[in-house]
């Protein structure tokens, strides 16, 4: 079962990325992008991986240190609770960066790698969003 639901955590996310890369400037995708309420689903499934590990959980969050946090990653139910939270922050992550390439007009063909890259190492996509969204707001004024 925690197998599973660690593969429904992406299966959840997959179809708003997928809008935010294939479709953008569609209504559709933009009323999706523009809801919070996307990352509930991929939320309700880390409360069904936390809620067997809470007390690790809590541990990890509320006094953390490595090893506490690398227990909880070491059951299934922690790695897939933090795979899900981790999804789930990506994704509005992603969200606000289409929103916000959006306003101002930044392209497509820019975004796009962009936001793969949110999915798959966002701590490295958001440093070269931040500079296309300085560098456009900056020829704004």
């Amino acid at each position: 079962m925690t197998a599973f639901l660690f593969e429904l955590t992406f299966l959840l996310a997959a179809p708003v990325w997928l809008l935010m890369i294939f479709a953008p400037g569609r209504r559709i995708t933009d009323r999706v992008a523009a809801s919070p309420l996307t990352v509930l689903p991929l939320l309700a499934v880390w409360a069904v991986l936390a809620a067997p590990v809470m007390p690790e959980l809590w541990t990890a969050v509320s006094s953390p240190d490595i090893d506490t946090f690398r227990e909880l990653a070491a059951l299934p139910n922690g790695a897939g609770a933090i795979w899900a939270q981790i999804l789930a922050w990506d994704l509005l992550l992603g969200q606000w960066m289409y929103r916000e390439s959006r306003r101002l007009a930044l392209s497509p063909f820019l975004m796009a790698p962009l936001l793969l890259l949110t999915i798959l190492l966002s701590p490295l996509a958001l440093p070269p969003f931040l500079a296309a969204r300085a560098w456009k707001t900056r020829g704004a004024d």
